[in-house]
């Protein structure tokens, strides 16, 4: 089994930054990839940002260059650095690990980018 911990949402002001953080624990050894995704109110769940094990990344168009995904292997943590939010960027954002053929996912930590 693979427990996930967010931290570091909250409310901040249009063009703020906050730094998401995200603990894995447990059974956590041939990690595939880890990564970030968030669903708005009465929307889908969508990928934000993924690293993989290689340190390989990838983002949604609509947060390049303003947020930047990144790994501690040592802490088995994964970060989301968030620049220049803005309010569409409200949502609630969720860690995932992926460990073939298996997925775990977070709790979940809410993003508010409001003024």
């Amino acid at each position: 089994q693979v427990q996930l911990v967010e931290s570091g949402g909250g409310l901040v002001q249009p063009g703020g930054s906050l730094r998401l953080s995200c603990a894995a624990s447990g059974s956590i050894f041939g990690i595939n990839g880890m990564g970030w995704y968030r669903q708005a109110p009465g929307k889908e769940r969508e990928l934000v940002a993924v690293i993989s094990s290689g340190g390989s990344t990838n983002y949604a168009d609509s947060v390049k260059g303003r947020f930047t995904i990144s790994r501690d292997n040592a802490k088995n943590t994964v970060y989301l650095q968030m620049n220049s939010l803005k309010p569409e960027d409200t949502a609630v954002y969720y860690c995932n690990l992926v460990r073939s053929p298996y997925e775990y996912w977070g709790q979940g930590t809410q993003v508010t980018v409001s003024s």
